[in-house]
């Protein structure tokens, strides 16, 4: 992933190469040339370098160039950081993944050192990816939806890197409204695949209730197995196969047949099936 950031640097180089020079206004539009921005004010102009690719410039001081480049770091790691703590609604035994949080983060400050790095140099691009392709990365991320925010991410490092402000928070704005729109009804739509046994003395009886607390909860459930009792008294089972939503944990269901049958549930059992269908955060 890293090889790719230095490909894409090259890439933005040869694309870009000419058109952000320092002093040259023979590219802009006639009406731009004569628009105040950052770049008339030569403090902004140093440490911003909006859409340049250069940090290193012999003509700047190397205070001038240190706090360019804290900027840009500082600029990458903030708003990487808004996007991998973004708030979410909290569910139990369902957090998020601290290290796919900070490697989010970090993949962030390292995308925007590297765009420093290569600046408008091509050769260095592609050397710097023969170096980081030795590297290989194992990481399982469960959540397809945080993979994304990883390239995110990414694109706001190299948009930080080549001092593309604007563009990184105007991205970072625009994911935080868009991730708050697709994970706000996630609880109630997500959902874990259980197999949900019950120990019973009168099969008939806990299963009319057992669909009744399933049909309160909303719950989609099918009957995997009924094992009556052999005789008056001994205990039998009824296994059901269902989608437990992530907003209802297995005690609230538990409880509830437990308070609706006690004198006919000995026992409650839960367990995951292995499906794809399983929610991971």
């Amino acid at each position: 992933m890293i090889g790719a950031v230095a490909v894409a640097a090259a890439l933005f180089a040869a694309r870009y190469n000419g058109y952000f020079k320092p002093g040259s206004v023979a590219n802009q539009p006639a009406d731009a040339q004569t628009q105040t921005s950052f770049d008339d004010i030569p403090f902004f102009d140093a440490v911003l370098g909006t859409g340049r690719q250069d940090v290193v410039d012999p003509n700047k001081t190397w205070a001038v160039t240190t706090v360019e480049i804290t900027f840009r770091l500082i600029l990458a790691v903030l708003l990487s950081a808004a996007l991998a703590f973004r708030p979410k609604r909290s569910i139990r035994l369902f957090q998020r993944n601290l290290y796919v949080s900070q490697t989010q983060i970090l993949l962030a400050a390292v995308a925007a050192a590297l765009m420093m790095i290569v600046g408008d140099n091509a050769a260095r691009a592609f050397a710097i990816f023969a170096a980081v392709s030795l590297v290989r990365f194992r990481t399982n991320i469960r959540d397809p939806k945080e993979v994304t925010v990883l390239l995110i991410c990414l694109a706001l490092g190299l948009a930080s890197g080549v001092g593309r402000w604007d563009l990184a928070v105007v991205l970072c704005v625009f994911s935080l409204i868009l991730l708050w729109i697709l994970e706000y009804n996630e609880p109630a739509q997500a959902f874990r695949s259980m197999e949900l046994t019950v120990r019973t003395r009168n099969i008939d009886s806990t299963q009319d209730l057992l669909r009744e607390i399933l049909k309160k909860y909303d719950l989609e459930a099918e009957v995997r197995s009924l094992d009556p009792p052999e005789k008056e008294g001994a205990i039998g089972s009824i296994q059901y196969y269902l989608n437990l939503r992530l907003d209802i944990t297995t005690d609230l269901v538990s409880d509830s047949l437990l308070a609706a049958d006690a004198d006919n549930v000995e026992g409650v059992e839960w367990r995951r099936t292995k499906n794809l269908t399983n929610v991971y955060q």
